[in-house]
Parts: structure tokens; sequence; C-alpha cells
């Protein structure tokens, strides 16, 4: 089974950004149709696409139906087939890392007796969290899991 396109829609070419989110979701269409994918997912884009297909041309609604439809497909394609964009991890890591720093600059903090070192636990943790996370990515493209796009 192959996954469908969307339908041309002519209007969206003064809106720039609504052009962009276009084809931003072509292109993960198109990524998608390089990869081998069950059946049953297929039937589970095809569904989405066909939600986009069917919305109106309203330039709002059908920007949030693009962007809300492109996310459920990505969702589906990495818990399922575990396949993700380029810096998925990075960026993924990247938040897990801030958390972990916070709690590091606290436990800092709290052993000098001066919470102003709060801040120096941040960078430490925005660090671990870039680096584990591109390790992470790095693994991906190895194994043939990387779609060669990246969400901005």
């Amino acid at each position: 089974m192959k996954i469908k396109g969307l339908n041309e829609r002519p209007a969206i070419g003064d809106n720039k950004k609504l052009k962009a989110r276009f084809l931003l979701f072509e292109k993960v269409l198109d990524e998608l149709n390089k990869k081998e994918i069950p059946d049953e997912i297929v039937g589970a884009i095809n569904s989405q696409i066909d939600e986009v297909n069917a919305a109106t041309d309203e330039e709002k609604g059908l920007k949030t139906k693009l962007k809300k439809s492109q996310n459920i497909i990505l969702k589906l394609v990495e818990k399922e087939l575990k396949f993700v964009t380029i810096n998925h991890y990075r960026n993924l890591y990247l938040g897990v890392g801030l958390a972990l720093g916070v709690a590091f600059g606290s436990a800092f903090g709290a052993s000098l007796g001066n919470m102003a070192f709060m801040g120096v636990g941040l960078p430490i943790g925005m660090a671990i969290g870039i680096a584990i996370g591109t390790q992470k990515d790095k693994e991906a493209k190895e194994s043939g899991k990387q779609l060669d796009l990246e969400i901005k």
C-alpha cells in the first residue's frame, strides 16, 4: 500500500507560512514513502491525509490541520516504527537536561549555602542532555531509522 499525496491548493500561494507548512507536510510524506511501512500504519497515515484534503481552504484552519496531522503522523511512526527526524533526540534530551540542571543547581546551591549558585546547574544539564541526544540521533541514523528532514 502506498501513502497518498496532498491535493494541490493553488490558493495557498499568497500565504508564505501556510505554503511552508504545506511543503513541509509534503516532504514528510515523501520521506515516509521511501521507507518500508506496514499496511496498517499506511492506512492510519492515509486517514490523516484524507482529513487534510477534506479541510477547507480557510488559511488558519488549514494551517492548524496541517500541523496537527503532521504531528500525529510523526508521533505514530516514532512510536510504532522508531522513525525520527533529524535532531529529534537532541531536542528532546535538551529539555530533560535542563530539568536535571535545575536539580543539580539546587543541590549545588544548597550544599554551598547560597542559592545564587543554582544557575550553575543549567549549562551542565543542558550539555549532558545535548550529548545524550546527539548520540541517540547518531544511532538512529546508523540504523536507518532517521528521516531526512528536520522539524523546526
